[in-house]
């Protein structure tokens, strides 16, 4: 009798998890701007009502849709959360940026780029998805880089809330200087922060010290640019609507400051410092070499304390 209820119960439990995993529509999803269409994928949980909806924005360069880039390789952490999300009934859009990957059509030479055009693409997105009728309300989540232009698209775009991953508190230009300093042998050091003064009045170079040729070569400083001219920390200041900052205690390229920075100017945003989660949202040890070694591993998951604090936000701004 006891292993007769036993079953019963494990078959009940069984049959509420299926109930509770939705069925989820994946599909691509386009978007023409007028100067370009953007590719992106599409994650909508199939239900009676229409489920929140999170617009996913990656990081700098050649990052796509996926949370992917040449030089780190296949990590597929935006893809993940993506799915992440999904199981827990909201639904997603995840996009390629103009002149990355699927969209490099829509700008293809990246002397076109710049800030401002992304956030009017994001924006762009943003509307698109607030005016069908498949989606609630809308979320914009920016990872690195994607954290400022999630800020400066929200309010535009009609986002219920934004969500910054490893977002930078500092404008650019601090950090350039910051790294210059750290990386750069004296006798190089002075043509590097020469080239950063040059690019923040607005003015590009060909004068780019050897080994800066990659990073600023004269082909992005026109992008660069653009950046220089934003305040991450302002821009976060300026938002009205519920704001959740994310920051792991073990990122290399962002840090825990920068997090405290957007709190600092936002001071009704929630903060959430994640104890061993690195720049690209996963648990891994501080030193750069085991980072390194972990990065190349698409297998590893997202930091587990990253999907329960995005969900319970998301939950928690939608319901209100």
């Amino acid at each position: 009798m006891k292993s007769r209820l036993a079953a019963l119960l494990l078959l009940f439990c069984a049959s509420l998890a299926q109930a509770a995993a939705p069925t989820v529509l994946q599909r691509p999803i386009d978007l023409d701007t007028g100067q370009g269409v953007l590719h992106g994928s599409l994650l909508l949980p199939q239900q009676d009502t229409p489920p929140p909806v999170v617009l996913i924005i990656a990081g700098s360069g050649p990052t796509d849709r996926d949370g992917n880039n040449p030089a780190t390789g296949r990590i597929d952490n935006l893809r993940r959360l993506a799915l992440l999300l999904a199981s827990k009934h909201i639904a997603s859009v995840r996009y390629d940026k103009r002149g990355v990957a699927a969209s490099l059509p829509a700008t293809p030479d990246e002397r076109d780029l710049s800030v401002e055009r992304y956030v009017a693409d994001a924006v762009a997105w943003g509307r698109a998805l607030r005016q069908d009728p498949r989606f609630g309300p809308l979320i914009l989540v920016g990872h690195s880089e994607g954290a400022l232009i999630a800020t400066l698209a929200a309010e535009p775009a009609g986002a219920s809330a934004v969500i910054t991953l490893a977002g930078s508190g500092r404008p650019v230009a601090d950090v350039l200087r910051e790294q210059l300093t750290q990386r750069l042998p004296p006798a190089q050091l002075n043509a590097g922060m020469a080239l950063i003064d040059r690019l923040q009045a607005g003015q590009t170079s060909i004068d780019v010290p050897a080994p800066l040729r990659q990073v600023l070569r004269p082909s992005v400083q026109p992008y660069l640019i653009s950046l220089l001219r934003q305040d991450p920390a302002a821009a976060f200041a300026r938002l009205t609507m519920p704001a959740l900052i994310i920051q792991g205690r073990n990122d290399l390229q962002v840090e825990v400051t920068d997090a405290e920075r957007l709190k600092a100017a936002k001071p009704d945003a929630e903060l959430v410092l994640i104890g061993g989660m690195n720049h690209m949202l996963r648990i891994s040890p501080s030193g750069m070499r085991q980072q390194h070694d972990s990065d190349g591993n698409p297998n590893l998951p997202l930091a587990h304390e990253l999907g329960e604090r995005i969900v319970a936000f998301i939950r928690r701004v939608t319901s209100a």
